[in-house]
């Protein structure tokens, strides 16, 4: 990893910014823009990360990059926004890099599987197949979501006690033909 400092000093000529990356190589900059875009830098900088030294770090960063594709010959039509550009990237470099993941364990899964639910109820459609036809019909307005035996026995056009009854036959038969307890709740099969 590449070490850069960035000093500026101001003498009578304006002010004067080194960069020094690493002990092999020095650049010495003498620039309106970059004397001009460095506070810029940092305040950005500043309300991108957590902390001053942090925020100096990042902006060293992204003038040293902007230096060396300066250096490198790129053709860069506006510094100013190109740093700008670098500087946010590379914060959100580093907050993936800091982000921290936590593995999941099997009892820490919090919705349930959907197979066992869509396998059970294919399964009971297909038993409600099986049914008579009159108990079919009705187990299928059931499972449609009409409960009232009044408003089955309207829709069908039998009294209500034939529906009461065909309906204890066809949950009987779904119960044995599903391999429920025959006490096993209403709600087990719709």
């Amino acid at each position: 990893m590449k070490i850069a400092m960035l000093r500026a000093s101001n003498n009578r000529n304006g002010t004067r910014m080194t960069i020094d990356i690493s002990s092999d190589i020095h650049i010495d900059l003498h620039s309106d823009i970059l004397t001009e875009l460095w506070p810029r830098l940092t305040r950005r900088a500043r309300r991108l990360s957590r902390s001053r030294e942090e925020a100096e770090d990042l902006a060293q960063e992204a003038v040293l990059r902007l230096c060396q594709a300066l250096r490198g010959g790129a053709q860069i039509t506006a510094p100013d926004r190109y740093a700008m550009i670098l500087l946010h990237n590379l914060a959100r470099q580093r907050w993936r890099q800091r982000r921290e993941t936590e593995s999941y364990e099997d009892d820490m899964i919090g919705t349930q599987p959907e197979a066992p639910g869509r396998i059970a109820c294919a399964e009971l459609q297909a038993a409600i197949l099986r049914l008579p036809e009159d108990q079919a019909a009705l187990m299928s307005l059931v499972a449609a979501g009409e409960t009232s035996p009044k408003q089955l026995a309207a829709q069908v056009g039998v009294p209500k006690g034939t529906i009461m009854s065909r309906l204890a036959r066809a949950r009987a038969s779904l119960r044995r033909d599903l391999g429920l307890l025959q006490d096993s709740p209403v709600s087990e099969l719709l």
